[in-house]
């Protein structure tokens, strides 16, 4: 295939709720979007970077930088045959994963399209339904927080997920376990602790956790073998994982025992790929991550999620619990049950809504084939 233009835009959508986690409180997200064309087609993908350098190195401005300068210019001056060859062309650059995923998925999905196939069947999925968890945020007050496992509960959410740090995890776990005894639990500690905390950690056992998700240092898995050791809870692996190499060194190590899979974290569907073929081989299940993302970004997370070995509920929820009106339809909705329809229709299954997206829009940059890379 030949990627005729590529459209840059920057959107920002305010949240239906504040978001927070041990980095902070998240109100609105600046979200950079790409469109490629080729064929008569157009696919979309969503760059996952935050508005800071919190979570990863990379934020908004960064990824803008590298893709208009960099990445774009290859992908527009390349003959592909598929989304798998993105890596080795974007390989001169170092880093930018989130950045370089936005384009590589969008690639995935536009070749999802001219087969006529959908993106999972593409990806080599096998679900036709997949399990959703739900991710809630700390909470201004306990008993706010008891309110918002409730109404997730009542939702039908198959796993809660309690994003915790220093001084609100014990007493929190032990309320939630309380009043919920069966539930699927987790939490999830964004890198908030150290080793020093292990003691305070391993107490958590007590609670029945599913897991521990990236206790330690947002790039350590050494240390992270030694707390597991201590420990009888499982731990995730999230933020430290960034590719196929990090998940074999990680698994040898012991460093967890469960892998969080964001597709954008790894650099697109090809690393994800990888990644959850080795944690299979280890007999390590994974599951697919949220970052925030609007419909389009979550429409490659069901995609993904639809590979055999993500047995663990995800964090892909529905479209209404972060957005008043997402950019996409139909909107992802949760059944009852707690479950998501794997579309079947060519592509990704959601249609972009122009419209809302040109509402939203704050900058935007066209790139056409022969668009030079900067010197």
């Amino acid at each position: 295939m030949k990627i005729e233009a590529i459209h840059l835009r920057e959107i920002q959508m305010p949240l239906a709720h504040p978001f927070e986690t041990s980095f902070g409180v998240t109100t609105g997200r600046r979200i950079l979007l790409v469109e490629i064309e080729a064929d008569g087609l157009s696919a979309w993908g969503e760059c996952v970077a935050g508005e800071h350098p919190y979570f990863s190195d990379e934020q908004v401005d960064t990824a803008w930088l590298i893709t208009e300068h960099e990445l774009a210019p290859r992908l527009l001056n390349a003959e592909i045959a598929s989304g798998r060859d993105c890596p080795a062309l974007f390989e001169q650059v170092r880093g930018h994963r989130m950045a370089k995923a936005a384009l590589e998925n969008a690639v995935w999905d536009l070749d999802a399209q001219q087969q006529g196939i959908p993106l999972a069947k593409l990806l080599g999925g096998t679900r036709d339904i997949i399990p959703c968890g739900v991710s809630i945020g700390i909470q201004p007050t306990p008993e706010q927080l008891m309110d918002a496992v409730a109404k997730e509960v009542a939702a039908g959410y198959q796993r809660i997920k309690l994003k915790c740090k220093p001084g609100w995890d014990s007493e929190i776990f032990a309320m939630v376990r309380e009043r919920w005894p069966n539930i699927l639990l987790s939490c999830d500690a964004n890198s908030a602790y150290r080793l020093d905390d292990a003691g305070h950690i391993a107490s958590w056992d007590q609670f029945n956790l599913l897991m521990i998700e990236q206790p330690l240092w947002y790039d350590d898995f050494y240390f992270h073998a030694q707390l597991q050791r201590r420990i009888n809870t499982r731990i995730c692996l999230d933020e430290c994982i960034r590719n196929r190499r990090d998940a074999h060194a990680a698994l040898e190590l012991g460093s967890g025992k469960i892998i969080n899979i964001k597709v954008g974290r790894v650099g697109g569907f090809t690393e994800a790929l990888a990644i959850h073929d080795i944690a299979q081989e280890f007999g390590i299940p994974v599951w697919c991550g949220g970052m925030l993302e609007t419909g389009i970004g979550r429409a490659h997370n069901i995609a993904l999620s639809s590979l055999p070995n993500f047995s663990l509920p995800g964090d892909v929820s529905a479209s209404k619990r972060y957005w008043s009106q997402d950019i996409i339809e139909p909107e992802v909705t949760v059944s009852p049950t707690g479950t998501i329809t794997v579309p079947t229709t060519p592509g990704n299954g959601f249609t972009v809504r122009p419209d809302r997206i040109g509402r939203l829009t704050v900058r935007s940059r066209t790139l056409h084939r022969g668009q030079p890379i900067a010197s």
